[in-house]
């Protein structure tokens, strides 16, 4: 959501510009897209989603980030729009807030209308289309994903997993992230005697919880970290209560990052053996690929281990981008503000796909730049010390944030009266951890010079767009 800086057509004779433009950086001259100027077959398509993700990972995936983003894109202000996997993946497939497509929980997941998702538009143009991974929360393992002609899809572990392999529920044996990869590889392989295009959603259990390396990775000494201003930030009296009541410690936050890390080296080795298959393949140049986190993660921020906050840490996620064959293969930076329901819009886009359904997201592959996100979470439940439901408005400078008296049953259906419980705000230029609450005190002056009113009215036509 939000305004348009820049807005355009998106044009597939013209890619990568805006990633040029917003970062300062040289881009090859592109007045065509090789692969679409010239008539040439479209793109096959590699989506990469990796579990619970933060940002700051990126010692654990050299070989990814030597690619993907030394020969791609790095998008450096990357989002997921609701910080929770169910939600994030339904708005990876559809291109839509989770207020739109009705995943409001992990519970929820059969609320996704699958006629608007990215593998149907994509099955139905043609494409070989393969699923290689966990897919949804809540889904169950013996029901079949649909619009994907081949499947792996695995039920949330990291050793010894059960899949279900093109309809047939059985253990494989090994480390779960291995099988994935392998799974992966034969499915491209595929091309040599299949030539349509092809999509495969690859998403590894790595880096969620419980952690558990490959047994080569067990142990692996990872860099010293001594945590950010944010851990565990001892004095939290502008927060919600559920923020001053958390109690992670840096020695708690560190434990997870070091065990995320090790994960992680794995998801690297699996990413570096796609790339060498599609060089082999000579696939390398027309293959779109897109890497990114279902969502972030705290490492005892404000004293949180985990997700599903209107933190940085827990919305901010890597998000990488190459396709050569489309011009963006160069090694450069894009400073828009970019997120998880970019992606449908981006691959319809350079598939030449004119979706029936609306998205609420815009194609990469254009100029459009958003001068902010909506980014929202609700409350499943009525528990006691639960957080409330929340939502925010997420710009590179600033962010305010509403909680509200609302509930989500295991459907996703709304309930409460919405009234405003607690407000946050933070000037992210002076204050990027998040450590004053420009609000906590606040008098209605102090408010008007923040510009709150105003943040209050867009945030509100946000969660109703």
């Amino acid at each position: 959501m939000g305004t348009s800086s820049a807005s355009g057509p998106s044009r597939r004779g013209v890619l990568g510009t805006a990633a040029a433009v917003a970062a300062g950086a040289a881009l090859p001259a592109l007045t065509a897209s090789p692969a679409r100027a010239a008539g040439a077959a479209r793109p096959n398509v590699l989506l990469i989603v990796t579990d619970d993700q933060p940002k700051q990972t990126e010692w654990a995936t050299p070989k990814t980030v030597a690619w993907l983003a030394g020969q791609g894109v790095r998008f450096t202000h990357g989002h997921v729009t609701t910080p929770l996997c169910s939600p994030s993946r339904s708005s990876v497939f559809s291109g839509r807030f989770a207020h739109n497509h009705g995943v409001r929980n992990n519970s929820a997941s059969h609320s996704l209308d699958q006629r608007t998702t990215l593998q149907r538009y994509l099955k139905q143009a043609g494409y070989r289309t393969g699923l290689f991974g966990k897919y949804l929360n809540a889904w169950d393992v013996a029901d079949n994903p649909p619009h994907f002609e081949e499947f792996a899809l695995l039920r949330p572990s990291y050793t010894d997993g059960t899949f279900n392999v093109n309809g047939t529920v059985r253990t494989i044996p090994g480390y779960t992230t291995t099988v994935i990869k392998n799974r992966t590889l034969a499915f491209l392989e595929a091309s040599r005697t299949d030539d349509r295009p092809w999509f495969a959603y690859v998403t590894p259990y790595a880096s969620h919880g419980p952690f558990t390396p490959e047994p080569k990775y067990a142990g692996t000494d990872v860099p010293a970290w001594e945590g950010r201003p944010s851990v565990p930030e001892e004095d939290r009296s502008d927060k919600p209560k559920y923020v001053r009541d958390a109690t992670q410690t840096l020695a708690e936050g560190r434990e997870v990052r070091a065990k995320q890390l090790r994960v992680l080296r794995s998801v690297d080795d699996a990413v570096q053996a796609f790339r060498d298959k599609l060089a082999a393949l000579g696939q390398l140049d027309n293959t779109l690929v897109i890497y990114i986190g279902d969502n972030g993660f705290n490492w005892a921020d404000h004293g949180l281990t985990g997700k599903a906050v209107p933190y940085r840490p827990a919305h901010e996620v890597p998000f990488y981008l190459s396709w050569p064959g489309g011009g963006l293969g160069g090694g450069t930076t894009d400073d828009r503000i970019v997120a998880n329901i970019d992606i449908a819009p981006t691959i319809l886009d350079a598939a030449g796909i004119t979706p029936d359904t609306p998205h609420d997201g815009h194609s990469l592959l254009g100029t459009h730049s958003r001068d902010h996100l909506l980014v929202e979470w609700w409350r499943q439940g009525s528990g006691a010390g639960a957080k409330n439901t929340w939502s925010s408005y997420v710009a590179k400078d600033r962010q305010y944030t509403e909680y509200y008296d609302l509930l989500t049953d295991a459907a996703g259906t709304v309930t409460g009266t919405g009234q405003v419980r607690f407000r946050e705000y933070y000037d992210l230029r002076a204050d990027p951890y998040q450590l004053r609450n420009s609000l906590h005190q606040a008098t209605p002056a102090d408010e008007r010079a923040l510009g709150i009113p105003a943040l209050a009215t867009a945030l509100a036509n946000d969660r109703t767009s």
